[in-house]
C-alpha cells in the first residue's frame, strides 16, 4: 500500500498500474463499483490497483462561491478508499496552475509517461483537464495510441435512486440519514476532538456529554440522532444532538453526544460518530426539569433501537 502526495515520489516499481481518476466525494456504492472494477482488472494482469484523486476538490479553486461541503475530507476518503483493497492512492495537489493542464497533457505526460498506466477504469459522466474539455472518447482515443485499455462503469442505482455524491449530500443536509446509508453503503460518519463544553449536561440535565469540535464540513440537519461512537478502537453507544440548545438561548452550533454506560475522560480525544437514525427534531422546552425528561425518553428509545 502506497500513499503518493507528490508525482515526483511515485515508486519505480509500480507493476502494470490499473488507475481510476477522480474526486470520489462520500466513497459512495458508485465509486465502490469503480474500485471494484480496478481491483478485479490489476488482478487479471498481476497490476497495482490505484486510485488518483485531487486536494483540495478542484470547485474550491476554480468556483469557490459554488463549493457545497465535502461529504468525506481528505483523511477519511483516503481511509476508506484503501480498505476496498486499493494498492497505490495518488494525491494530487489542485491549483490555479494545475487546471490549466490540458487533457492531452494529463494523459501523455501523467498517466503515460509518469506512471505507466496500463488500464484506466472511469465513471459514466467522467470528465478532465483544462476547461473540462477531455471526455471518454479522448480517452479511448489515446489508449489506442498509447497502448492503455479504458474501460467505462455505468450510473449505479439503489433502487430508483441514482447513487451521486450530490444526492447523498442532500439527504445528510436534510437529515435524512436512513436513505444516505443506502447510497453509501455505510453509515454517515462525522469526526473530530473533544472539547470543554458547557458542563450543562452532567451536572444540571444529569447526562454528561462530548463536545465535539468537528473536522467535517457536512453536518446532519439539526436533531437528535441515535448513534455509535468509535474511541480508541471500541465503540460504543449514544445519542448525538445537533443544534443550538434553544432551551439555553445559545447562538453556536453544537454537536453533543451522550455516550451509554461510559465514563472516562476523554476530553482533548479524536471520536468519531456514525449515524444510525433521526430521533427528533430540537426542540425548546419550558426549562431543565421538561428538557431532562425528554432526554431520558430519547435515550430509552435509543436503547430499545440498539435491542431490536
Amino acid at each position: 500500500m502506497s500513499i503518493v502526495c507528490n508525482l515526483d515520489d511515485l515508486p519505480d516499481d509500480i507493476k502494470n498500474p490499473v488507475v481510476t481518476i477522480g474526486n470520489f466525494d462520500g466513497v459512495h456504492r458508485g465509486h465502490q463499483t469503480i474500485f471494484k472494477k480496478v481491483i478485479k482488472r490489476a488482478h487479471e494482469i498481476e497490476g497495482t490497483p490505484g486510485v488518483i484523486t485531487f486536494e483540495p476538490h478542484p470547485v474550491k479553486i476554480m468556483s469557490p462561491d459554488k463549493a457545497r461541503p465535502l461529504i468525506t475530507p481528505l483523511e477519511q476518503k483516503q481511509e476508506l478508499i484503501l480498505n476496498q483493497g486499493i494498492g497505490l492512492f495518488i494525491i494530487i495537489n489542485f491549483s490555479l496552475e494545475f487546471s490549466t493542464v490540458s487533457a492531452t497533457d494529463f494523459v501523455r505526460n501523467i498517466l503515460v509517461d509518469r506512471l505507466g498506466a496500463k488500464e484506466i477504469v472511469v465513471g459514466y459522466d467522467y470528465v478532465f483537464g483544462r476547461n473540462r474539455e477531455g471526455d471518454i472518447d479522448l480517452l479511448k482515443k489515446m489508449g489506442k495510441h498509447f497502448d492503455f485499455a479504458v474501460h467505462q462503469i455505468g450510473p449505479v442505482y439503489v433502487g430508483k435512486t441514482l447513487v451521486s455524491s450530490t444526492s447523498i449530500r442532500d439527504l445528510v443536509a436534510n437529515g435524512d440519514i436512513t436513505e444516505a446509508k443506502r447510497l453509501l453503503g455505510r453509515n454517515y460518519q462525522i469526526r473530530g476532538k473533544v472539547v470543554k463544553g458547557r458542563n450543562r449536561g452532567g451536572s444540571l440535565l444529569g447526562y454528561p456529554t462530548a463536545n465535539l469540535m468537528l473536522s467535517d464540513e457536512l453536518i446532519p440537519k439539526k436533531g437528535v440522532y441515535i448513534v455509535t461512537v468509535d474511541i480508541e478502537g471500541k465503540t460504543y453507544q449514544g445519542l448525538t444532538n445537533i443544534g443550538y440548545n434553544p432551551t439555553f438561548n445559545n447562538e453556536q452550533l453544537s454537536v453533543e453526544t451522550y455516550i451509554f454506560d461510559f465514563s472516562k475522560n476523554i476530553l482533548r480525544n479524536d471520536i468519531r460518530l456514525n449515524f444510525l437514525f433521526r430521533l427528533r427534531d430540537e426542540i425548546t422546552f419550558p426549562g431543565i426539569e421538561e428538557l431532562s425528561e425528554q432526554i431520558g425518553q430519547d435515550v430509552k428509545n435509543a436503547r430499545e433501537f440498539f435491542q431490536d
